[in-house]
């Protein structure tokens, strides 16, 4: 049976397996190995990616496999041919297929025609390669997921999505600060919640950031404007501006509270320079444990 990595809540219970195998990835476990000697991912992009698209095809390479970028102008997706189609097709010609979609339910759809393992390399729903990216960088950091309190402060985005049900599921308390009418998907957080009660630890969601910020052992933020909503730039700039991750909200969490931010970041708008550039920051090692993640995920899937 094909696994699919679509929502976080796919990795299951093995979610902690994976970030500790991409630990041990990380400390060059495998290193001089070829375990994905001959193996081929396809990468369907339909959004533009740094991290996303460089950490899957450095991932491929050094596991000693090949990855072959695909984007919708070069593929026959461009022309009319369905997602199912193009799925059905790669099945029979790669091991594994990379999928960054505008829509969730295109998602479903290559997911559900494919016959190998399909990853989400981001939708308008969740970002799970992202999550568990982060997550990592949280266990580097701290140690641990019981007893913390991770507060993300801004637009509930697919990044916000995927980073709730992942703070449920290895435990962590997660508080999200987002204007009204720009909260965390409302499915996702009714079974966020249902993770969290039974995991012993909390999920919610408020409108003011510093009572999120509140004792924070992590505080995390992303974009305003994410892809697709361009349109909303000037009206989304001006909703958000209370929310920006700055030193005064900083204050407001544990002394030693970490930063983070999934990237790329509009510096001066969601976060300051201060703050993205200052001691606390693991921005960076953030995203090279996207990295990483890739790694410990791909292995996981393909065989």
């Amino acid at each position: 049976m094909k696994l699919n990595v679509i929502s976080v809540q796919d990795f299951g219970e093995s979610l902690e397996d994976i970030i500790d195998s991409a630990q041990r990835l990380k400390k060059g476990a495998l290193k001089g190995s070829d375990p994905l000697k001959g193996k081929t991912l396809a990468m369907i992009f339909e959004k533009a990616s740094t991290r996303t698209r460089v950490s899957f095809e450095v991932a491929m390479t050094q596991l000693g496999g090949h990855s072959i970028f695909l984007s919708p102008k070069d593929i026959q997706i461009g022309r009319g041919e369905t997602i199912s189609d193009t799925a059905k097709v790669l099945s029979r010609m790669v091991d594994c297929i990379v999928y960054r979609a505008f829509k969730h339910d295109m998602m479903l759809e290559l997911a559900n025609s494919a016959t190998v393992p399909v990853i989400s390399a981001l939708d308008d729903l969740e970002h799970p390669c992202q999550a568990v990216a982060d997550l990592l960088t949280i266990k580097e950091q701290k140690g641990k997921f019981k007893g913390l309190k991770l507060a993300y402060v801004g637009d509930g985005s697919n990044v916000c999505n995927s980073l709730m049900l992942g703070s449920a599921m290895v435990g962590m308390d997660f508080a999200a600060a987002c204007p009204k009418g720009y909260e965390p998907d409302a499915n996702l957080i009714k079974q966020s919640m249902k993770i969290a009660k039974r995991k012993g630890c909390s999920v919610k969601v408020v409108e003011d950031p510093s009572d999120a910020a509140r004792k924070a052992d992590i505080l995390y933020t992303d974009t305003w404007v994410s892809m697709g909503v361009e349109d909303e730039t000037m009206e989304r700039e001006r909703v958000f501006k209370p929310y920006q991750l700055n030193s005064d909200l900083l204050k407001k969490a544990k002394k030693d509270c970490m930063v983070l931010h999934c990237l790329p970041a509009h510096r001066g708008l969601e976060i300051t320079d201060e703050v993205m550039d200052g001691p606390q920051s693991f921005i960076f090692d953030q995203s090279e444990n996207r990295l990483h993640t890739e790694k410990a995920i791909l292995l996981t899937l393909i065989h």
